[in-house]
Formats: C-alpha cells, sequence, structure tokens
C-alpha cells in the first residue's frame, strides 16, 4: 500500500510540475485543523497562505477558527471569524496593503449522498469590516466527490472532487466571482487528508486578494 502510494505522489508530482511551468500557476497553501468535542459538535481552526507566482510574490494570507454543530447527519451549522490580510501585488508581502480585513460568518453546509457521490451545497454569509468600510458578501458553493479504494479501517484512501463557487454582494454591481476547484485527495490515515487540486477563479469586480489560476495544496488533521 505504502509503495503505491508513494508511486502516486511522484506520478503527480511530476505532472503537476510540468502544469505549473506550462500556466505559470500561483500557489493556494492550506493547513486546517478539526477537534471534534462531541459526536455533534466540533471546533476548527485554518490558515492559508498564497502568492501569484509559484511560491514567489506571496500577496495574500489569512487564519480563522470557529465552531461546528452538526443539527443531523446531512446538515451542519458554522460560526466564525478570521483574520484576512492582502498585499500589494509585485513581490512578497508588498506594503502598503490593498486590504486588512476582519471577517465573521455564519455558514451552512448540506450534504446528500447518491450512491457513492457526495453533493455539498454550502451557504455562507459573510460580514467584512475591511480596510475601505463595512461590506457584506453572500456565498454559494456546490461541489461533487467521490471517495474510491479498498476500504482501510472504514474509510476509503482516495478521493476526487470538482466545486464551484459564487460571490454576491447587496451592491452593484452585485456579481463579483466564480471560483472552480479540481481536487484530488489521499487520506494516509483516518484522521488525515492531503488535497492537491487546480483552482481557477474569474473576478468581475473585487477589492481584496486577486489571482486567476493557483495550484492547491492542503493538510488536513481531524482529532
Amino acid at each position: 500500500m505504502n509503495k503505491f502510494l508513494n508511486a502516486v505522489l511522484v506520478f503527480l508530482f511530476l505532472g503537476l510540475s510540468q502544469f505549473v511551468f506550462a500556466f505559470d500557476l500561483g500557489t493556494w497553501n492550506i493547513i486546517n485543523l478539526k477537534y471534534k468535542h462531541t459526536k455533534n459538535l466540533s471546533l476548527f481552526g485554518e490558515a492559508q497562505l498564497r502568492s501569484l507566482k509559484m511560491y514567489d510574490q506571496f500577496h495574500y494570507y489569512e487564519y480563522k477558527g470557529g465552531v461546528n454543530y452538526k443539527f443531523k447527519d446531512n446538515v451542519v451549522f458554522t460560526l466564525a471569524m478570521g483574520s484576512y490580510q492582502t498585499y500589494k501585488e509585485g513581490g512578497n508581502f508588498e506594503l502598503p496593503k490593498n486590504n486588512n480585513e476582519i471577517r465573521i460568518w455564519p455558514q451552512i453546509t448540506l450534504y446528500q449522498n447518491i450512491g457513492s457521490l457526495r453533493v455539498e451545497q454550502r451557504y455562507r454569509s459573510e460580514s467584512r469590516f475591511t480596510t475601505r468600510g463595512y461590506r457584506n458578501r453572500f456565498r454559494y458553493r456546490c461541489g461533487l466527490s467521490y471517495p474510491f479504494g479498498k476500504d482501510i479501517d472504514g474509510f476509503k484512501p482516495y478521493q476526487i472532487g470538482i466545486s464551484n463557487e459564487l460571490f454576491f454582494t447587496d451592491t452593484e454591481p452585485y456579481f463579483e466571482r466564480n471560483r472552480i476547484l479540481m481536487s484530488f485527495q489521499i487520506k494516509p490515515s483516518k484522521a488525515t487528508s492531503i488535497q492537491v487540486g487546480y483552482l481557477h477563479q474569474f473576478d468581475y469586480k473585487i477589492n481584496d486578494e486577486t489571482g486567476r489560476d493557483f495550484l492547491q495544496i492542503g493538510y488536513f488533521i481531524e482529532l
């Protein structure tokens, strides 16, 4: 099993290296820690670091934390807040900042299983305290994921996924952004996941973090 995982990782690395040089991707790095307190209640913390070039021109970071409450197996309510910092483009953490933001957001996530396919719908309302004043934003994400591979201690070792997210505001021009993610995930253990993905976003009129194409790498830990 370990040899197969190593072969998959080498294959992905070689393929993504060619993809990165061909499309000049930025990077989107995530580390997420989740603590399951009870069957229905959990806490989480997450940090992200982004760059406009391949591990160069770092222009954005965020850190956030919150609480999840599962009403049913397929309905989860989240309340979270965080700090979101955007720097000027063209260098690493170039000053002055484009945006210095504190954000509070309630969220509802709905899940539905269709055979082995899982459908996720996420609704988020953001209260944004930004450099330019207070703003509202609303986000809707729909995603599909498919776990596969031989069961190991009750979980599948691999997962592929795709999602699309729309960003809206309550002021003109109302529509801000469309974000698409395609990902592949490996679970070395029941409590950890490593995700590699390609993220593309189209900005209509945005006032915070920019960038069009990213290589996304995430490490997720559940306690």
